[in-house]
C-alpha cells in the first residue's frame, strides 16, 4: 500500500520544499526559508539531505556575508517526486488512481 513512498522526499518539511522546487526553475535559500517558515539550520539539513540524494542542486554566488545560495530540482528529482506524488494520489484514492474508466 505504501509502495512509491520515497523516505527522503516524505518528510513534511522536504516534500514542501520540493513542491516549491518543482515549480519553479529555482529558488533561493531565502525564498525558501520564507516560505516554509524554517530557521535557517533545519531548511539547511533538510535542502543537505535532498542534495545528498541527488534530488536537488545548489548554486552558491559570492562569499561571505552578501553570498547566497540557490536550489533548483535534479532530473533524478523530478522523476523521484512525480513518483511520490503518484504514490500519495494512490494512497489517498486508490480507487480513481487504478480506475482506468471514466467516472
Amino acid at each position: 500500500m505504501i509502495d512509491g513512498l520515497d523516505p527522503v522526499i516524505h518528510v513534511p518539511k522536504r516534500l514542501a520544499a520540493m513542491a516549491i522546487l518543482a515549480n519553479a526553475p529555482s529558488a533561493s535559500f531565502r525564498f525558501l526559508r520564507e516560505q516554509l517558515q524554517l530557521a535557517d539550520s533545519d531548511l539547511s539539513k533538510q535542502m543537505s539531505a535532498l542534495e545528498a540524494a541527488e534530488y536537488v542542486k545548489s548554486t552558491k554566488d559570492g562569499h561571505g556575508r552578501g553570498a547566497s545560495t540557490t536550489f533548483s530540482m535534479t532530473r533524478a528529482g523530478r522523476k523521484a517526486y512525480a513518483a511520490h506524488c503518484a504514490a500519495l494520489r494512490s494512497l489517498i484514492d486508490p480507487v480513481r488512481a487504478t480506475d482506468s474508466e471514466p467516472g
